[in-house]
């Protein structure tokens, strides 16, 4: 998805010159032939990321249309042109929010050279207007990615929750950002600006909950050189984010019970306890009714944190949101790794679409920003993602074509990968061949890499150790197949084969 850039010049001819410069480089345009016209289109299109606007124009000049656009979107990116470069004009135009300024006609590179600043800059100010809105929990509804119709009745549900201080779980699978609706929650909330406190459950050793929770004086045991007031108390007058509580011991949820119901911690060691006004969120991805019934997790304690529930809905559920957060994210990775990639490639993000994410959205989140690493040009491409390239549903594992059927020249980025994947699921489809196994034991799928190996080492018995066509029967090229051996663990047997 290629970022927008709306030129704005009444000279019909400039302004299909501006427009053939800039989508010459691979940026989508919008024009308007005046500033109110200019105005009108930030006011319509929230895709525009840049505009290049003309100072000296009949009716609203380019100052006006610029204080109007700087009133309705004060992030937008604005470079002006103008034909008369007097250092007054250059003074105006900067005291007024350009970012900007060069005098018609400008080079094409000079253009480029411009619009690639603007839209850096604007990356790394979302960056630290994006961290400081985190520190100080105040992110709300609309940092959200949140457009997908799967993700209405949950922003619905959110902000009837902000709205009062009833106790909310939030399920989800693991990494469909439970955290982030939960900073979401708070910071439309009454509570806004105020601590937000993060524990998460599953990683404390349980020796150490019930000192991290409710705190512990100095000397109470064994290395408590200080005293240590604990989370619910850090997070007074907020609120205390519980992840993955589920994982609590069955004592520390007794205790955790009686704070909920009296507003009050006692510290490891202490002899009075502490007043504390706390708004608790908890987050899990597991089934606390099961555990529940399984005993594993206190009923009374349920009922407690499950007042209002609102569940999070995997990133394959809202593929809609797909987009949005892969430009998010590059946007972020370019600002704090240097970067400056603009977008992923049609190829890229119909590969993308097509990929399930078991990960949700924290594994798209780990993906892009490798791939923002390892990308060579200014979009990602499939070949950036090479932990998830050639993959495709499984519905559509019926579908594949054979692996020696030749791939087309202009889908080169994903020709092995596909080709390789192509291979796997016809061996496991294939019932004759009981070698190369589908499912584990439970009845569960193996994971691509491990059937990938197994078909490999199969190929390289059945072709006795003939490199050359083992690789050609797998479509993968030689030096593909070489990585594939050293990444396995299987060139001894390559080589006593051959």
């Amino acid at each position: 998805m290629g970022k927008t850039i709306l030129i704005v010049d009444d000279d019909p001819a400039q302004r299909r010159l501006l427009q053939a410069a800039v989508e010459r480089n691979g940026f989508l345009t919008r024009a308007a032939e005046n500033g109110a016209q200019a105005v009108e289109a930030v006011d319509t299109h929230a895709d525009i990321d840049i505009v290049l606007l003309d100072l000296i124009m009949p009716g609203m000049s380019g100052q006006e249309a610029m204080k109007e656009i700087r009133r309705r979107r004060s992030d937008l990116p604005c470079i002006v042109l103008t034909a008369s470069g007097g250092i007054d004009t250059v003074v105006q135009a900067m005291q007024a929010g350009a970012s900007d300024f060069f005098v018609k006609p400008a080079s094409p590179e000079r253009i480029m050279v411009s619009i690639r600043n603007a839209l850096e800059m604007s990356n790394l100010k979302t960056e630290v207007v994006r961290l400081k809105k985190r520190a100080n929990g105040q992110m709300g509804f609309d940092d959200m990615v949140a457009n997908a119709p799967v993700m209405a009745p949950v922003v619905r549900m959110g902000k009837r929750a902000a709205a009062s201080n009833i106790p909310v779980l939030i399920t989800g699978e693991s990494g469909v950002g439970k955290e982030l609706l939960a900073r979401a929650i708070q910071g439309a909330s009454e509570r806004a600006g105020r601590p937000f406190v993060t524990v998460n459950c599953g990683a404390i050793p349980e020796n150490l909950v019930e000192s991290i929770l409710f705190g512990h004086v100095k000397g109470s045991f064994t290395g408590a050189t200080d005293n240590h007031a604990g989370k619910f108390v850090e997070a007074n007058g907020g609120t205390l984010f519980l992840d993955e509580v589920g994982e609590l011991p069955l004592d520390m949820q007794v205790k955790l019970l009686r704070v909920l119901q009296e507003g009050e911690v006692d510290p490891v060691g202490g002899k009075r306890t502490t007043k504390v006004d706390v708004r608790i969120i908890s987050a899990t991805n597991k089934d606390l009714a099961k555990l529940v019934a399984d005993g594993a997790f206190r009923e009374d304690l349920y009922y407690r944190l499950n007042v209002f529930p609102i569940e999070a809905p995997p990133l394959r559920e809202r593929k809609e949101d797909l987009p949005a957060l892969v430009q998010r994210f590059i946007a972020r990775f370019n600002a704090e790794e240097g970067r400056n990639v603009r977008g992923a490639s049609p190829a890229t993000m119909q590969m993308l679409t097509a990929f399930d994410w078991p990960g949700n959205v924290r594994q798209l989140e780990n993906s892009i920003f490798r791939a923002v690493i390892l990308c060579e040009g200014e979009l990602l491409q499939p070949e950036d993602f090479p932990q998830i390239s050639g993959l495709k549903p499984l519905a559509a594992a019926n579908d594949v074509l054979p692996a020696d059927v030749p791939v087309p020249a202009n889908d080169h980025h994903v020709s092995q990968a596909t080709a390789t994947f192509n291979a796997v699921m016809q061996a496991a489809s294939d019932t004759s061949n009981a070698a190369v196994k589908m499912f584990d034991g439970e009845g569960h799928l193996r994971q691509l890499e491990q059937i990938e190996r197994d078909l490999i080492e199969l190929a390289i018995d059945h072709y006795a150790g003939h490199m050359s066509e083992v690789a050609r029967r797998l479509g993968i090229g030689r030096s593909t197949l070489y990585r594939k051996l050293r990444e396995y663990g299987l060139e001894e047997k390559a080589a006593a084969e051959g």
